[in-house]
């Protein structure tokens, strides 16, 4: 059964690939969702799947890609809506 986690990543965040590494490393566990980058400088995710992946991309935001400063990963979960596949949003 899918679950669903909302994330939310501040510190320095855009511009160093944290959207296209973020989507590769979903991709990779067969997690749904998206991820955007956010007009205050945050980066935003929804991840849907297996609750022991989510974890595990919940960790990963928390170090982020080669480059990214991470001050903070706030978290909650939501309802599963039943996405497909993962996208990468403004």
């Amino acid at each position: 059964m899918a679950t669903r986690v909302h994330v939310i990543v501040t510190g320095r965040v855009q511009g160093v690939f944290f959207r296209a590494t973020c989507a590769r490393e979903a991709r990779a566990r067969g997690v749904a969702g998206w991820v955007r980058n956010r007009a205050d400088g945050a980066v935003e995710a929804v991840f849907e799947g297996a609750p022991g992946d989510l974890d595990a991309l919940v960790a990963w935001c928390r170090a982020g890609p080669r480059g990214a400063w991470v001050d903070d990963v706030s978290s909650r979960e939501e309802p599963a809506e039943g996405l497909r596949g993962f996208d990468i949003r403004g």
